[in-house]
């Protein structure tokens, strides 16, 4: 069983997922976007920014208990998010496709729940 504490942490990680890649949608299409890709489009600062807020959730991941392998596997979203969310045009569109935070926070839940599946 997951504890209370727990699963309020993880669901305001999944909050600020939502919020980073997918918080608003283009009317009669089904593309979101977040803020990810909205401060992308300011240079330099933007990206930076972003990755702040992605790491901040790969570091609660690892106060969650997430094994190191799972902590490298979320680095590696987030560092092809930044890398290649930071090219001019090609980047922004690329941010408002790849999520790295939702894909992040799915690593995390599966983690959690098979965890606590595991405690039984």
């Amino acid at each position: 069983m997951i504890d209370a504490q727990t699963l309020k942490k993880l669901n305001r990680l999944k909050t600020i997922a939502r919020f980073m890649d997918s918080g608003w949608g283009i009317p009669f299409t089904k593309v979101r976007f977040g803020a990810d890709a909205v401060v992308g489009l300011v240079p330099g600062v933007g990206d930076v920014g972003a990755a702040l807020v992605s790491l901040y959730i790969v570091l609660e991941a690892k106060k969650l208990g997430a094994p190191n392998a799972l902590l490298v596997r979320m680095l590696a979203n987030v560092a092809i998010d930044t890398g290649l969310g930071a090219m001019p045009v090609v980047g922004d569109v690329f941010d408002v496709l790849f999520k790295s935070n939702l894909k992040n926070i799915d690593l995390l839940d599966d983690f959690i729940y098979k965890e606590a599946s595991n405690s039984f």
